[in-house]
């Protein structure tokens, strides 16, 4: 485990009990998050769950009760790491969440990153096998959370999105944080189509409006893109959108 966050520290932090450390910070140490970690902005903390292990081969998984393939991650094993993790406060008590990342969790979605990374951080919890005995999720009340409708071979990768999507929200780390404002799903569409040099690419020319200089034409444009890139795309989006709009109308 990495050096354990003072009270005093006021970085971001993600601290996460994991069966392969070394997977982080993987991507997170590249790019805006790798800048924005070097920087201080936030932390990184990883915790080992085989360390909590009591018997000689560390042992973290047992068979399932009533039968079945695969192995299930033990209640004391992960109840003592999460013991550990949630130890200054973070992760109880309304001092943001401790997550576990499961396929059967709310979806994660923009309006989740942006709670999240307004708190202190997060205790995130990494599946691993089948999954977790239902006791220690239902005990310590972990917020289960899904990065979609598939599955992983284990949490550790909903992990770094997760923390990615986080990251990025942080004051400080984005070069330009009024583009935040434009991104998908920040309005409940997805974000307008983007060109850049060379004007002519290929037979394909950028739309004559986004070169017009006329601000208000361009805003209208991509605000028309959006909602027909949303009404096509992600028609689910389009009637959550309209019926927003609807409700914003009475």
């Amino acid at each position: 485990m990495t050096e354990t966050r003072k009270p005093t520290d006021k970085s971001w932090t993600a601290r996460i009990l994991t069966l392969f450390p070394d997977m982080f910070p993987g991507p997170l140490g590249q790019s805006l998050a790798g800048k924005a970690l070097e920087k201080g902005i936030w932390r990184l903390e990883t915790m080992q769950i085989r360390d909590f292990a009591t018997d000689k081969h560390r042992t973290v998984d047992d068979t399932p009760f009533g039968g079945g393939a695969g192995m299930v991650m033990r209640p004391d094993v992960v109840d003592a790491a999460l013991a550990a993790a949630t130890e200054d406060g973070l992760g109880t008590n309304g001092n943001g969440p401790a997550i576990y990342l499961t396929p059967r969790g709310r979806l994660l979605k923009q309006d989740l990153v942006q709670e999240l990374a307004a708190g202190p951080g997060v205790v995130l919890l990494c599946g691993r096998y089948e999954g977790l005995d239902e006791r220690v999720i239902e005990a310590r009340g972990l917020l289960e959370v899904s990065l979609g409708d598939f599955v992983l071979s284990g949490g550790e990768p909903a992990a770094l999105a997760l923390i990615d999507a986080c990251v990025r929200l942080l004051p400080g780390v984005m070069g330009a944080e009024a583009t935040l404002d434009e991104e998908s799903f920040e309005t409940g569409l997805l974000e307008y189509p983007h060109y850049t040099r060379p004007a002519e690419w290929n037979g394909r020319s950028v739309p004559e409006v986004l070169i017009s200089g006329h601000h208000e034409r361009i805003q209208s444009w991509r605000a028309r893109e959006a909602e027909e890139t949303t009404k096509l795309r992600r028609p689910d989006l389009w009637d959550a959108y309209q019926k927003r709009g609807s409700e914003k109308g009475r």
